[in-house]
């Protein structure tokens, strides 16, 4: 960080993460020192998997997603970052090369922190790492969520839920009671679902037809009876 004043803002929004709520004031501006802010532009790409780098990223601004690529180019997200948010755990703490690909889907700015520094963070204060486990193990019930919906659901299936999970999260009500989120490609619902492109256009049909899910101008319309089957 260039100044002071930097320091300390960044210092406010390490306290707020769930996995460093027990740092104390001290420790997180030492973390701070150590901290390597880096700009990444929409769809560079931050780490590729396989690679040999054991480095924490949080995010600060903008949002980033961890993907798997097959050799013809297709992607599998199998999770979203967004302000706040963490990634490069898991070879923090095993130092094996990178599990999947991470790339920015916006212009975003990340704090970078090495192993060596989270490590000695988590000797001084051990509390860290139970919070943090905790969260990861959040992440593996929500990856086993994921496997299950690939395994026993159907790609309309899986396209309503991670709708009306967006919905539930994210979504807006406008004035009919429907729930408004952002339009996403076909080809973004695709990555997300391991789907086709072609499936999902067949997909979204189908729930038109069903009144289920409208396209509109920049967003979905989600049905709240839909929604409320979730609740």
């Amino acid at each position: 960080m260039k100044n002071e004043a930097e320091r300390a803002l960044l210092v406010k929004f390490l306290k707020r993460l769930p996995f460093l709520k027990n740092l104390s004031d001290y420790h997180a501006s030492q973390i701070v020192k150590d901290f390597n802010v880096i700009k990444v532009p929409k769809d560079a790409t931050v780490f590729y998997q396989s690679d040999n780098s054991t480095d924490l990223y949080i995010v600060i601004e903008g949002s980033v997603r961890a993907s798997l690529l097959n050799d013809e180019g297709q992607e599998l997200v199998i999770a979203n970052f967004s302000k706040g948010d963490f990634f490069g755990e898991m070879s923090l703490f095993d130092g094996r090369p990178r599990s999947a690909t991470v790339i920015a889907s916006e212009d975003s700015y990340l704090g970078v922190l090495k192993r060596e520094k989270f490590l000695s963070a988590i000797t001084n204060e051990p509390m860290i790492a139970i919070d943090l486990l905790s969260a990861m193990v959040s992440r593996l019930r929500t990856a086993d969520e994921m496997i299950e919906s690939l395994a026993f659901l159907d790609v309309s299936q899986r396209l309503v839920k991670l709708l009306i999970l967006t919905a539930k999260t994210d979504g807006e009500k406008d004035k009919s009671g429907c729930y408004r989120i952002k339009k996403l490609t076909h080809k973004e619902l695709a990555a997300r679902t391991g789907a086709s492109r072609e499936a999902i256009s067949k997909s979204l049909k189908v729930l038109s037809f069903k009144n289920i899910v409208k396209e509109c101008e920049g967003c979905f319309l989600i049905s709240p009876d839909s929604v409320d089957m979730f609740e």
